[in-house]
């Protein structure tokens, strides 16, 4: 067992233990040809949202309200990434920002995205 799949075994532990259960929805635009409804996937998913401390806050990329969350990375079937929606504390998310935490550029040892709440 490699050393980041230990880091994603503990920090899932630690984000099961200490956060909730959200979703992760990803919408999926119409098929530019054929046309039709987007289509919304929700991915249920172990997460941590957590305020930004004031000092990070600068009114332009980090604004007042956003959320900096910690999603699991077991068990997720997607990566979540700019555009996806993030459902944490009774609020929908839209993810502005994010890092996957792939230190080896293959495992992914917790996922960390910036959300805005969704308009």
């Amino acid at each position: 067992m490699s050393f980041y799949i230990e880091m994603q075994a503990t920090a899932h532990e630690l984000i099961e233990e200490f956060g909730q259960v959200g979703v992760v929805t990803r919408l999926t635009p119409p098929d530019p040809i054929l046309g039709g409804e987007p289509v919304s996937t929700p991915h249920p998913a172990a997460l941590v949202p957590m305020a930004y401390e004031a000092r990070y806050i600068d009114g332009t990329n980090i604004r007042t309200g956003d959320m900096q969350i910690y999603i699991s990375s077991v068990g997720l079937a997607i990566e979540p990434t700019v555009g996806d929606v993030v459902a944490a504390n009774g609020t929908d998310y839209a993810i502005v920002n994010g890092d996957p935490n792939k230190y080896d550029g293959v495992t992914a040892v917790v996922f960390i995205v910036q959300g805005r709440i969704a308009a």
